[in-house]
């Protein structure tokens, strides 16, 4: 069996900030798009993504900014993890990938996004493993990250491959030796050539 890294957002469901921006922002025309700029990408995101800044610290820092409405931590909290929304097809997909492959998550994410997307997707904690970048320390768009996926994994890179839909991230993952494919729907996707060659990779092991 091969081992398939999967990423989250935008491959197993979809992802959408601007509907946090605008449930907090005091202005959700021209404010959403700074508190899009300021939190939901960038310098302090990655801070919260890489553990290095805490979830509810995080939280506070977003209801201290003169943007954003004076909402109770637990409202505000709520907002910032609502943010997901099933993605036709990821579900059957993954259930076909399993019976050929081991899959892990692989994730740039943060303790209360993945702790709602636990409890509001079941098949996500089917997987055979979580590799989380607020565990582990690393984002994906850092080699160091898929060199730990080789670590644990133990094993030749021919053996893993990742799906994920951030070019960044394909970059990163292939300077690892690791092969990719770069998300665009699943039906594309389960017909690709590096599935394919994984698949053929995996049989040749076993035999």
């Amino acid at each position: 069996m091969g081992i398939i890294l999967l990423d989250i957002g935008n491959v197993l469901v979809n992802v959408d900030f601007m509907p946090f921006c605008r449930a907090v922002c005091r202005d959700s025309e021209s404010g959403a798009e700074r508190l899009m700029d300021r939190y939901c990408q960038g310098e302090f995101k990655d801070r919260h993504d890489t553990g290095r800044l805490a979830s509810f610290d995080y939280l506070d820092m977003i209801a201290a900014d003169p943007l954003t409405l004076d909402l109770p931590l637990r409202q505000l909290r709520l907002a910032w993890q609502d943010i997901f929304t099933p993605l036709p097809g990821s579900e059957a997909a993954v259930g076909q990938l399993r019976q050929r492959h081991e899959l892990w998550i692989m994730s740039d994410t943060d303790p209360l996004h993945f702790t709602f997307l636990l409890d509001r997707f079941p098949f996500l904690r089917t997987m055979d493993r979580h590799l989380l970048s607020y565990e582990h320390g690393w984002l994906k768009r850092s080699p160091e990250a898929f060199r730990y996926a080789l670590e644990l994994a133990g094993r030749d890179a021919s053996g893993l491959l990742l799906i994920d839909d951030r070019q960044v991230n394909i970059d990163s993952c292939r300077a690892a030796g690791i092969d990719s494919i770069l998300f665009r729907s699943w039906r594309e996707t389960l017909a690709s050539p590096p599935l394919a060659a994984l698949e053929t990779s995996s049989n040749r092991n076993r035999s």
